[in-house]
């Protein structure tokens, strides 16, 4: 192989599929969603279907974020390290996608009905306050508002995304009104991240 030629060879990148895959994997069940909903094949009550799948998308999602530390903490994984930006902003985009269709299609963007909903109903309560919380950590993901901010500082915000995860949960568990099964599953998943996470180093030696 020639100098030129040897130039032109991209040198290989490990995991270089991870993100793409990943990404497309993310959206797969938003598209899935609204073929159904284009084609009047979401049930019944297609409304509160969507919500349920868009608001489970965005709990699994802020998991699966939240998992790539405790992951490198427990094995020694460094690649789930790659995605928790990308998972996190997912998370915001389908829990935004949530709250939209809730107050545009199901509450006809009726803001004071929508108000009094969130200040009367628990379940809307926690899960609109885990949607605030998102808003500030979407917003502040980019390299240069990280610098901006200072390591220390970001870091202390972005850990709320924990108190999200706690309130999405919640909002969840609160929704369900017979088979809690799944949100608890998803809760207990939650409480085991945030042990992992938070839990003290034993000195060695």
């Amino acid at each position: 192989m020639t100098a030129a030629a040897q130039t032109r060879v991209r040198p290989f990148k490990p995991y270089g599929w991870l993100k793409p895959g990943v990404f497309t994997g993310c959206l797969i069940p938003l598209a899935l969603l609204i073929f159904e909903a284009a084609n009047k094949t979401l049930g019944a009550d297609p409304v509160a279907i969507a919500l349920n799948r868009l608001g489970l998308l965005a709990l699994i999602t802020l998991l699966a974020s939240l998992s790539a530390t405790p992951l490198r903490l427990l094995f020694g994984w460094s690649w789930p390290l790659r995605l928790r930006r990308m998972l996190g902003l997912f998370a915001f985009f389908y829990a935004s996608l949530h709250f939209l269709v809730y107050a545009g299609v199901d509450q006809g963007f009726a803001w004071s009905a929508i108000v009094t909903d969130i200040a009367k109903r628990p379940f809307i309560t926690v899960g609109f306050g885990a949607l605030l919380i998102l808003i500030p950590l979407a917003a502040t993901s980019p390299m240069r508002i990280r610098r901006l901010l200072g390591p220390l500082r970001w870091q202390r915000l972005h850990r709320l995304v924990y108190l999200a995860g706690i309130l999405a949960s919640v909002h969840f568990i609160w929704r369900v009104k017979r088979d809690l099964s799944q949100p608890l599953m998803y809760a207990a998943v939650k409480c085991l991240l945030l042990f992992v996470r938070l839990k003290p180093k034993v000195p060695k030696g």
